[in-house]
């Protein structure tokens, strides 16, 4: 009896290796012999399952995605039962710097589709964020949360903060890669920002 196979294990292999290579060579480099030899099958059947290098990039970006989303849930459920926005928003943030190997790759990863997106039409055309204004979204609730509990600075722009934080923590996660400054520098400036933000004084961070 011919042995069933599982397509959907099979795509995740394929991904998983396009990642790996990628993490290694830099995403502009890499081709779909490239991911074939570092999945261990064959160029065919890397072609069966995505017929051009932007579907499996597109796959490959995606599955990245769903990585970094269990790496957030696990900061968060390690906060606690009930952290509270500030530590929730710091658990978020952290988890985006590249402070290891997994994170390293997800943000060289994550960078270099966007600025291939610029260039290349196929990839522009397939958006690999479902919903890219859900983290903005998610930040400004709790942002808008904690001034409604009296844990954060009333006269503030929740969105304005959002977004800033948002686009601080992906310029540090930058640094980070090019060796700029280490994990706790970067981690030290994104906590001066939320301390700025929240007035609470017995609030006690969570270590990186």
């Amino acid at each position: 009896m011919p042995k069933l196979v599982d397509h959907e294990e099979r795509r995740t292999q394929i991904a998983e290796a396009l990642i790996r290579v990628a993490g290694r060579r830099g995403l502009h480099a890499v081709g779909m012999r490239d991911v074939a030899s570092e999945a261990g099958v064959s160029l065919r059947l890397v072609q069966y399952y995505f017929q051009t290098k932007e579907k499996l990039l597109f796959y490959g970006l995606q599955h990245l995605t769903g990585l970094f989303t269990a790496r957030v849930g696990a900061r968060l459920r390690a906060a606690g039962q009930d952290p509270g926005p500030r530590a929730t928003i710091e658990a978020l943030l952290l988890a985006s710097l590249p402070t290891d190997a997994e994170s390293r790759t997800f943000h060289l990863l994550y960078s270099s589709y966007s600025i291939l997106s610029v260039t290349d039409e196929a990839l522009a055309a397939q958006p690999f964020i479902d919903n890219p204004d859900a983290a903005e979204n998610a930040l400004t609730r709790l942002l808008r949360q904690a001034q409604e509990s009296g844990l954060a600075d009333r006269d503030i722009d929740a969105r304005t903060e959002a977004i800033s934080l948002l686009a601080m923590a992906a310029g540090m996660g930058t640094s980070i890669l090019v060796g700029q400054r280490g994990p706790e520098s970067a981690i030290a400036v994104l906590r001066h920002h939320l301390d700025r933000i929240f007035a609470n004084p017995g609030y006690s961070p969570p270590p990186a």
